[in-house]
C-alpha cells in the first residue's frame, strides 16, 4: 500500500474537486467509520488512497470521468500486485474502487466497499459539499446560481440550453445521497450534513431574489 506521501503524487494534476485534500478527508472519515463498524482498515485505507488515482478530473477526455472508477481500479491492481499483495486482497480493494461511484453499476457488496462509498459521498455533503459543488460548476464553465426549470424539478431532465448550477446538482444528486448510504455511522453523520445543504440552498435562493 502506498504511503500518504506516495499517494500524494497520484493527484498532483488533480482539480480542486478530486485533489489530494479530498483523499485526506475521505481517509479520515473512512478510518473513523472502519473502526466503528469493524472493517478491515488496511483494505479500506488502500482503496481510499487509490480510488480517484486515474481519470477523475472533470473536463478530461470525453467519457473518462464516467469510467474513472474502472481506470483507478486497474491502476490500483498493478500497483498492489507490484507490492506483492495476495490476489484475494487485491480484489477486495479493487471491488471497493469499482463500486464507489454514485452512478456506477457495481453495488458495494463488502463492508469495506460500503465504507468507501459512504465516505466518498459524505464529502459531497455539508460545508465541504457546497465548496466542491461550486468549484465543479466553475471548472465546467457553468453559472453559480439559477432557477432550475419545472421540467428538471419534476423529471431531472433539463430544457435545451439549460445550465447545470450547484442547485441543479443538489436536486439531481446531493439531496439523495443520505438515503443511499450503507453504514449506520455514515448515515448518522449524513443527517446533519444534509440539513446544512438544505439550509444553504434555501438561503442562496432568497439572497438571489434580494430577500436577504
Amino acid at each position: 500500500m502506498p504511503t500518504l506521501e506516495q499517494a500524494r503524487q497520484f493527484y498532483v494534476d488533480a482539480d480542486p474537486v478530486h485533489d489530494f485534500d479530498h483523499i485526506q478527508r475521505v481517509l479520515a472519515l473512512a478510518e473513523r467509520i472502519a473502526r466503528a463498524e469493524g472493517a478491515d482498515i488496511e483494505i479500506v485505507r488502500a482503496a481510499v488512497l487509490l480510488h480517484d488515482a486515474s481519470g477523475a478530473t472533470p473536463g478530461a477526455e470525453s467519457g473518462a470521468r464516467a469510467k474513472h472508477h474502472e481506470a483507478s481500479a486497474e491502476f490500483a491492481g498493478a500497483l498492489l500486485a507490484a507490492e506483492g499483495w495476495p490476489a484475494e486482497r487485491i480484489e477486495a480493494v479493487l471491488h471497493c474502487i469499482r463500486a464507489h461511484r454514485f452512478r456506477g453499476s457495481e453495488t458495494p457488496r463488502t463492508l469495506e466497499a460500503q465504507i468507501l462509498f459512504d465516505c466518498d459521498k459524505l464529502d459531497v455533503l455539508g460545508a465541504i459539499g457546497v465548496a466542491r459543488t461550486v468549484a465543479y460548476a466553475a471548472l465546467a464553465g457553468q453559472p453559480l446560481t439559477g432557477e432550475p426549470s419545472e421540467l428538471f424539478k419534476t423529471t431531472g431532465q433539463k430544457e435545451p440550453g439549460e445550465p447545470h448550477t450547484p442547485y441543479h446538482e443538489f436536486l439531481f444528486k446531493l439531496g439523495r445521497v443520505k438515503d443511499r448510504l450503507h453504514t449506520p455511522t455514515a448515515r448518522k453523520l449524513a443527517e446533519e450534513r444534509h440539513r446544512y445543504l438544505e439550509e444553504y440552498f434555501e438561503r442562496l435562493a432568497r439572497e438571489v431574489k434580494g430577500e436577504m
